[in-house]
């Protein structure tokens, strides 16, 4: 029975002289390899190209935006929202293309240049003489409509 008793007490010390266990060191966050330097690198170049292709797509597009704005102050009014889009083509096309189109050529251009129809047929009509009629042009509801559509969708001919 003292024999229990001895490696009772034994263990009963031994735990006493337990030392604490010292914290391992600290993980370094540098990359151990190059390999990886270099997918970091390859990354950052990354983001820096997407970043440079949204500023220039963005400053791209300005005029659109612009455009956008003035149609929204001008509301149906056809000479206006005409003077508008010419500005606007005449930044999105060759100037020879654009700057001598009147009346009904213009609307065929305006028609022609996207996907969205109205000028000659619909709404647009009006264009083609508002900026010359002794009275206001009526009919002409959805008019704005029409040429902020045009501005969203028509395909610019300028070299980027």
């Amino acid at each position: 029975m003292s024999d229990v008793t001895d490696n009772t007490r034994s263990l009963v010390s031994l735990i006493g002289e337990l030392q604490e266990v010292p914290d391992p060191q600290a993980v370094s966050m540098w990359p151990q390899t190059q390999g990886w330097i270099f997918v970091g690198l390859a990354g950052m170049a990354l983001v820096l190209w997407g970043v440079r292709k949204l500023v220039l797509h963005r400053r791209a597009n300005a005029y659109r935006h612009a455009a956008l704005r003035s149609l929204a102050q001008v509301g149906d009014d056809p000479a206006a929202v005409s003077q508008i889009l010419k500005q606007t083509a005449l930044v999105a096309f060759p100037r020879h293309k654009v700057a001598s189109l009147t009346g009904m050529q213009w609307l065929a251009f305006l028609d022609a240049s996207s996907t969205v129809r109205g000028f000659v047929d619909g709404p647009g009509q009006g264009m083609a003489t508002a900026a010359y009629a002794a009275r206001p042009v009526t009919n002409t509801k959805g008019l704005n409509d029409l040429a902020c559509n045009w501005v969203r969708s028509h395909k610019s001919e300028r070299v980027q």
